[in-house]
């Protein structure tokens, strides 16, 4: 007999609370499990077809190249890579996107966002990061783009460099901080140190990035209540316009998790989910002390009518992303799919003059319908006007169960057009969400 939504609710909110291995993180739907290599025509076949109108486009480029690898770490990521392999990489992504810009799809559309992630987009040179944006909007000019993001490790970064990376556009310069801690910054295997923190924000705050964005992780190893009191402390102190904070998780392709394999251990060594999502409600709360507003389950600004996260939003919205480099996932008329994941077999196919697509996977009207509602639950409340208009649906009676549950739980509650969840809720939101999956993805792995 299926469980109930209540039994469901039961098992998904229990307070089994000690951190295991596994994906946490809930960024996109259907899970990545169910994309399949065989399903990558799909994606040749939607390039063909011109956008309906008013379909905005999100250029998302994924530089692989770090320091070190960090333990957490679960992106594609290298260590190894010299400069003409950095140049060979750049080319080959250049190729992709020249592929992509002469199909119907693409062609003639001014992207709305860019995004610059990792890896380390810092890492390149200042020369190397002119080639590749200069060539980049050539072929798709961003000067219309409400934003442009770019992810940055605060020890690659000189006042030249970050001059470099303001005149190219980036409107959003997100820090990689994750701790303010030298030696838990070593243990966790970061390689920038305390000090270069506030020489990186000094410097950007002097340049005048429109929005500096600072990362932080709860509950990183050997992570303390002291350590974690500091941490909020000196995020006050700096004043960034936006601040993310994220709950560690320990995914399968981690150092941490080989070095817990090895040792026969089932518990990683981190703080265990409780104490993470205590620690991000105290960060959250001492921030709207001092006049931050909570915008989503990981983020504060300190003006929203001026700071936005257009990525996020646009994306969560069902935005087109084209995602270009090595393991990028990209969202196109419906059709999801991800590149081939590794250095070798992305460069082969490029060279060959093929998409480099390693899996796909076509999503149905439902599908997207719960991507988008899941995804802006993220945000601590969705409107309801928003899927009727778009969708045809009325969510609370498609997810009467679930909102019921979730109401009379304390965890929600209706403000007029607007479905919204409290605290507790938003802490937990990555687990709340299965709830509202399909019956064939839940229980499933996620990645």
């Amino acid at each position: 007999m299926p469980a109930t939504t209540a039994e469901i609710f039961d098992r998904l909110l229990a307070d089994g609370d000690e951190t295991t291995a596994g994906n946490y993180f809930v960024a996109n739907y259907p899970p990545f499990s169910f994309w399949q290599p065989q399903l990558a025509g799909r994606v040749r076949e939607v390039i063909q077809t011109p956008p309906p109108a008013g379909t905005p486009l999100g250029v998302y480029f994924h530089i692989p190249f770090c320091r070190k690898r960090c333990h957490f770490c679960y992106f594609r990521v290298y260590t190894d890579k010299n400069a003409d392999d950095i140049k060979g990489y750049i080319e080959t992504g250049m190729r992709e996107l020249e592929m992509y810009a002469r199909t119907p799809r693409i062609t003639g559309r001014r992207p709305k966002f860019v995004y610059f992630g990792g890896g380390t987009p810092s890492y390149l040179s200042v020369a190397q990061l002119s080639n590749l944006t200069d060539r980049m909007k050539a072929l798709l000019p961003w000067d219309e783009a409400e934003e442009v993001a770019f992810e940055a490790e605060p020890g690659t970064l000189t006042e030249a460099k970050l001059q470099a990376i303001r005149d190219i556009g980036v409107t959003r310069l997100s820090l990689g901080v994750e701790n303010f801690d030298k030696h838990i910054l070593e243990v966790n295997g970061r390689a920038h140190r305390e000090d270069e923190i506030y020489r990186a924000y000094s410097f950007s705050r002097g340049i005048g990035f429109p929005q500096i964005n600072i990362d932080l992780i709860a509950g990183m190893v050997e992570e303390t209540d002291e350590n974690w009191r500091r941490n909020i402390a000196k995020l006050i102190e700096l004043q960034p316009d936006s601040v993310t904070i994220y709950q560690m998780e320990i995914p399968y392709n981690t150092t941490i998790f080989k070095e817990m394999k090895d040792a026969g251990k089932l518990v990683a060594p981190v703080a265990d989910w409780h104490t993470k999502r205590r620690w991000v409600n105290e960060a959250f709360t001492a921030l709207e002390e001092n006049g931050y507003t909570v915008t989503s389950a990981t983020t504060a600004v300190r003006d929203p009518l001026r700071t936005k996260f257009v990525y996020r939003d646009e994306l969560w919205k069902g935005a087109d992303l084209l995602g270009l480099g090595v393991a990028s996932f990209s969202h196109l008329g419906g059709v999801h799919f991800q590149n081939l994941p590794d250095f070798e077999s992305y460069t082969a196919a490029v060279a060959r003059g093929e998409l480099p697509i390693g899996r796909a996977l076509e999503t149905t009207v439902e599908e997207r319908l719960i991507r988008e509602l899941i995804l802006q639950l993220k945000l601590g409340r969705v409107s309801k006007s928003y899927f009727t208009e778009k969708f045809g649906a009325d969510i609370t009676t498609r997810f009467d169960a679930q909102f019921s549950e979730l109401k009379r739980r304390g965890l929600l509650s209706e403000q007029g057009d607007w479905l919204m969840l409290d605290r507790t809720a938003l802490l937990k939101i990555d687990i709340i969400l299965h709830a509202f999956f399909l019956p064939q993805h839940q229980n499933a792995r996620y990645s």
